[in-house]
């Protein structure tokens, strides 16, 4: 099997995000708004594996991270996670949060901890997943950076 490195997404692979997300029950709704967020793992031009990353301030939201059932099982959405927390540590930022009601415990296994929505920065609860997209039930995490 031969996949692509990981990409920025056009606007033009918007229908093959939504796709995957909506197929894996998460949240579709504000990513036309901000296509340049997303980055993605292709195999044959197929989208396979995604996962995006939102500015707020200095900090950063980890998002949407899935892998196509087909492909799961091959390191795909750590690959995924590993370069979107690299990219957040290059640009500078100090943090990288998360949201996630079925994940928490994947990405404790990449150092991520438990926090408090309460202990979460302003810029953070702002943002659309924080705010709106994502159940109060979901579990949220914390990664600090740089990483040591």
């Amino acid at each position: 099997m031969s996949l692509d490195a990981i990409v920025g997404l056009r606007s033009s692979d918007l229908p093959q995000l939504e796709n995957l997300l909506h197929a894996n029950g998460l949240p579709t709704q504000d990513c036309a708004e901000q296509p340049e967020i997303f980055y993605g793992i292709y195999n044959h031009g197929a989208l396979i594996a995604a996962g995006g990353l939102e500015p707020a301030e200095n900090h950063v939201l980890l998002r949407s991270v899935v892998v196509h059932p087909q492909f799961r099982g091959r390191g795909l959405a750590r690959r995924i996670s590993e370069f979107l927390i690299g990219r957040a540590e290059s640009e500078g930022r100090t943090a990288v949060y998360l949201l996630t009601e079925t994940a928490a415990n994947y990405f404790e296994n990449l150092g991520f901890a438990a926090v408090s929505r309460e202990n979460v920065p302003l810029s953070i609860t702002r943002t659309r997943q924080f705010s709106a997209l994502c159940p109060d039930s979901a579990s949220c995490l914390v990664m600090t950076l740089p990483r040591q």
